[in-house]
């Protein structure tokens, strides 16, 4: 097998967020090119079309012109933005722009990295070519079943499972730099489906894992939802209880709409801190609401927010932890964002 059994986060030689927080540039963006998805996967909530209309959350794709103001708005920063994740909540293929949103970031010269997540229904070899071509670094890729038949199960679309594989057996071909990564829910899986992973992706991936569910949504119940009990981290880890979340203070979330939330995680919109129509990315990244959100975390506040309070992304994904130093970070916040 040619592929690293490795998950598709880098979880060795992180910075140490305790060493450099405050952060005057973010280490990562994510912009949604598309809020809706092809499939209806029973553990998100894109999937459930009904939920998503009951929230009032806007459908739709980013307006291109709008994408390239808030990367022209990136060259505002010191440093240029580490990675830029270009996905959120739906699937981002179904931008029709996609290859040209990967290429006016990297001739932007204000992002050093982007990826994306994908469910890899729209892989074809039509679409490959333009997207390596524009410069993008790594395509993860969620595969949610190991047959048609498993795939109709848990996301409510036909997949021709022998075409899904051969399309993504192409894009390994023409990658050249770009990365590949293949991840899959071991939860839905038997101990032969697992074998057959690795067989069937082993070979046309640079990294493959298996994964376990996790409640990360806020108040979406994914145990209740699969039937299933999660009794492991994402990636087998110990679940933690964690007072501090470390995502908001390296990252933010900018949406179809243009508005931005603070956590990537933020399908219901009960987390939005500004709007990038209105207002710059850096204004927005150093902006008030921001920074008492953070304080409040660091005070040991984190679940007075009732969205916050419901994450499992903390407890059962968490590669960072800084709830040993909050008492020393929070000093730093007693001024103003970036003295």
């Amino acid at each position: 097998m040619r592929a690293n059994v490795k998950p598709r986060i880098n979880l060795e030689n992180r910075t140490q967020l305790q060493e450099v927080i405050p952060i005057a540039t973010p280490f990562v963006l994510f912009i949604d090119p598309v809020n809706t998805c092809n499939f209806q996967c029973t553990f998100c909530p894109t999937g459930d079309r009904d939920l998503i209309k009951s929230t009032g959350r806007w459908q739709g794709r980013l307006d291109f012109d709008l994408y390239k103001k808030v990367i022209d708005d990136l060259g505002e920063f010191e440093q240029p933005l580490k990675v830029l994740r270009l996905y959120k909540e739906g699937e981002p293929l179904l931008h029709t722009r996609f290859a040209d949103m990967v290429r006016y970031a990297k001739e932007s010269g204000h992002v050093q990295y982007i990826d994306t997540t994908t469910n890899g229904y729209l892989l074809t070899p039509d679409r490959i070519g333009p997207i390596l071509d524009a410069g993008i670094d790594r395509i993860n890729i969620s595969v949610d079943g190991m047959s048609t038949e498993q795939f109709w199960t848990f996301t409510k679309t036909h997949v021709d499972f022998d075409k899904f594989v051969d399309n993504i057996r192409r894009l390994y071909e023409r990658k050249g730099d770009c990365e590949i990564c293949i991840k899959i829910p071991g939860d839905i899986l038997s101990e032969a489906d697992k074998k057959n992973f690795y067989a069937t992706f082993g070979d046309i991936a640079d990294r493959v894992f298996i994964e376990n569910f996790a409640p990360c949504w806020p108040t979406f119940d994914i145990e209740d939802r699969l039937g299933i009990e999660i009794t492991e981290g994402i990636y087998g880890n110990t679940i933690a209880d964690i007072k501090v979340c470390p995502y908001t203070f390296y990252s933010m979330a900018v949406n179809t709409d243009g508005t931005v939330s603070l956590c990537f995680l933020d399908w219901a919109r009960k987390l939005v801190i500004g709007d990038t129509r209105t207002n710059s990315v850096k204004e927005i990244w150093e902006s008030e609401p921001l920074r008492q959100h953070r304080i409040s975390h660091l005070q040991g506040r984190r679940k007075d927010d009732p969205t916050c309070a419901a994450c499992g992304q903390l407890s059962h994904c968490l590669p960072d932890n800084i709830d040993a130093y909050a008492p020393g970070l929070l000093a730093r916040f007693t001024g103003p964002l970036l003295a």
